[in-house]
């Protein structure tokens, strides 16, 4: 029985989209580390910078997958809005909020290769668990000490992509 055939024009430009997602998160994570002033600077910066890493090794891996099928990985960037705002919460809301963005991606090449390629969607699946955990730090970060409720409501964390 044959493989069934994946969509890789759509597969190449979702795993485009995210590895320039990921790249801006690299960028934007570097830049909230350098904005960081105060007492608690010294392990909210290694926090930020591992973040930054970790979405360039994010990026990373989704060129490795389109180059693996053959296609050229985008030079672009995605999105880095400026909102001047840099006390620790504006920031961690911010990049709640483009984590989230960057997780409906991959719930996105979930869809476009579930029953098609084993490879595409055990990468989709790990990058989900890895970005939901993600989104579980950022949402413990941003809650008042005492506080056991979601920062954000946990079925907004998808928006619906299961």
């Amino acid at each position: 029985m044959p493989a069934p055939q994946y969509d890789k024009a759509a597969i190449v430009a979702m795993l485009n989209k995210i590895l320039e997602m990921e790249l801006a998160g690299a960028v934007r994570y570097t830049h909230y580390s350098l904005m960081v002033y105060g007492y608690g600077r010294i392990p909210i910066v290694a926090w930020l910078r591992s973040q930054a890493s970790e979405s360039m090794m994010h990026a990373q891996q989704a060129g490795e997958l389109i180059t693996t099928l053959g296609e050229h990985p985008s030079l672009a960037i995605g999105p880095l809005l400026e909102t001047h705002n840099h006390d620790i919460g504006a920031i961690l809301r911010e990049s709640l909020e483009n984590e989230k963005t960057v997780l409906d991606h991959y719930y996105d090449l979930l869809a476009l290769s579930r029953d098609k390629s084993v490879m595409i969607e055990e990468y989709a699946r790990q990058m989900i668990s890895q970005e939901e955990l993600h989104l579980g730090e950022v949402d413990k970060m941003l809650r008042n000490p005492g506080d056991v409720a979601a920062f954000a409501d946990a079925s907004d964390q998808h928006n619906g992509k299961r």
